[in-house]
């Protein structure tokens, strides 16, 4: 009976040891899990020191990427504010993107610099294209690489045409709104010329915005008496210094170290930490089934 009795007590007390461990890793868990959602990440390098500031803008520009106006701004933002960053720099390797979210960046660095008369530059890596362009207009210069693709200064709506392909195949679609254009760019429906001149009127409108962006940022540096200039067309890096599309070719080095006079880089650019992309996964998955549950009791839209 006593060896019984104390194997019992030997049990609960490694229970409680194991429930306790179990609590504190918890813990341990969820002030990881806080301090990752709220860390945006500090710079490396000592700010004190006077430096170059530089933010990345890579990939697609749009509201759920690392390119969108609020990682963008925000990093812009701590750079200017920063008394010790000498210049601010924006490294770009994109293909383009949303032109709203180009539109608020732009109009936010172009604030940012009156303010805090701080200069401004734009280095482009491989590519910047269409919404990246129309960020990189801000700048006071623009450094190219000579082989750099540079401009797409154009608008465009692309989607699919499935009718005749469902006339082949003997399938019919049931579409039925409440209001005569709801169902406009609808890819299952014949496209009427009605929607089509509608559509070409707001790239239209998009793209003249754009055309004065460029011209605002550019100005007597661009070559007006190129019509192709504003086509979409695109060009190297040593054509568009030629073109008055960008000022000189250079690399971020060049410019910390010959322009801005400050060769330390200190990087200022926001990226989503672990904990983010696990709540954003998370929180996909939950309005997922949110959107499926109220499509299945709710088909209008």
């Amino acid at each position: 009976m006593e060896k019984l009795l104390f194997a019992t007590l030997e049990e609960q007390r490694l229970r409680r040891r194991w429930r306790t461990f179990v609590r504190l890793a918890w813990l341990a868990f969820f002030i990881f899990l806080v301090w990752a959602l709220t860390s945006r990440g500090s710079v490396g390098t000592d700010k004190l020191a006077p430096h170059t500031a530089v933010v990345e803008i890579k990939g697609e520009i749009d509201s759920g990427n690392e390119s969108s106006a609020e990682f963008v701004i925000a990093a812009a933002k701590a750079a200017f504010e920063d008394p010790s960053a000498q210049g601010v720099v924006l490294l770009i390797n994109s293909p383009g993107g949303s032109p709203v979210q180009a539109g608020i960046i732009n109009d936010e660095l172009r604030r940012l610099k009156a303010k805090h008369k701080k200069p401004l530059y734009a280095v482009v890596e491989e590519s910047c294209a269409s919404a990246a362009y129309y960020i990189a207009v801000s700048a006071d210069r623009i450094f190219v690489d000579k082989a750099s693709i540079v401009g797409s200064i154009g608008v465009l709506m692309e989607g699919w045409g499935f009718t005749g392909l469902m006339e082949k195949i003997g399938v019919e679609r049931r579409l039925l709104t409440a209001g005569e254009n709801k169902g406009f760019l609808d890819p299952f429906s014949p496209q009427t010329e009605r929607h089509r001149l509608h559509a070409q009127q707001m790239l239209d409108v998009v793209h003249k915005q754009f055309i004065e962006v460029v011209k605002t940022g550019r100005g007597k540096r661009l070559k007006a008496d190129m019509p192709e200039l504003f086509s979409g067309l695109f060009w190297t890096g040593q054509q568009a210094v030629e073109l008055g599309l960008a000022d000189q070719i250079g690399n971020l080095d060049f410019v910390a170290r010959e322009v801005v006079k400050a060769e330390e880089l200190v990087d200022y650019t926001r990226h989503e930490n672990i904990g983010q992309k696990l709540a954003k996964r998370f929180g996909a998955a939950i309005g997922e089934g949110a959107v499926k549950a109220l499509r299945a009791t709710q088909p209008l839209r």
